[in-house]
């Protein structure tokens, strides 16, 4: 009997990686700010996995703020899974986009459903809108995915 506990397998994209360094005067942000600190922490523990994708690296590499970009890049060498935009990433980019999601939102949604990622962490707003309806992933804030890990614990 294996007696390993699945690890749930999560993706963030460039906006969640983000909002560290956005203005942290607004409480939702800094709420954000700590849900995906205290994910990241969780990420480094092996308590949860991490996807990482080309699409981060491409909109990570056009960040006009260097130290950023390398904090930010820190954290390829943690996933799990690391996808290249293939054909079937590009198709099924191409349904989200649609539904009216942006280009590389597309992409990185679609990277991650390929990737078999639960959740795709996000704090864009008409991302979350678009896709709140998707049955192959869960498209949610850090707060939120923060939420539904402790009721997972509670009921364990």
């Amino acid at each position: 009997m294996d007696t390993k506990l699945a690890v749930t397998l999560i993706y963030l994209d460039i906006c969640c990686f983000n909002r560290p360094f956005d203005d942290q005067s607004q409480l939702l942000v800094r709420l954000q700010t700590e849900a995906k600190l205290d994910i990241q922490q969780s990420v480094r523990e092996g308590k949860i996995a991490l996807v990482w994708s080309a699409v981060l690296d491409l909109e990570n590499t056009a960040n006009a703020d260097i130290e950023r970009s390398k904090v930010i890049n820190g954290w390829k060498p943690l996933a799990v899974i690391d996808m290249e935009v293939t054909p079937q990433i590009e198709s099924l980019a191409e349904e989200f986009a649609s539904i009216g999601a942006k280009p590389m939102d597309a992409l990185h949604v679609a990277s991650a459903i390929t990737a078999g990622a639960t959740f795709l962490l996000t704090t864009d707003k008409q991302l979350l809108k678009k896709m709140v309806v998707e049955p192959r992933i869960c498209v949610i804030d850090p707060v939120d995915f923060i939420k539904t890990q402790q009721d997972t614990s509670h009921e364990n």
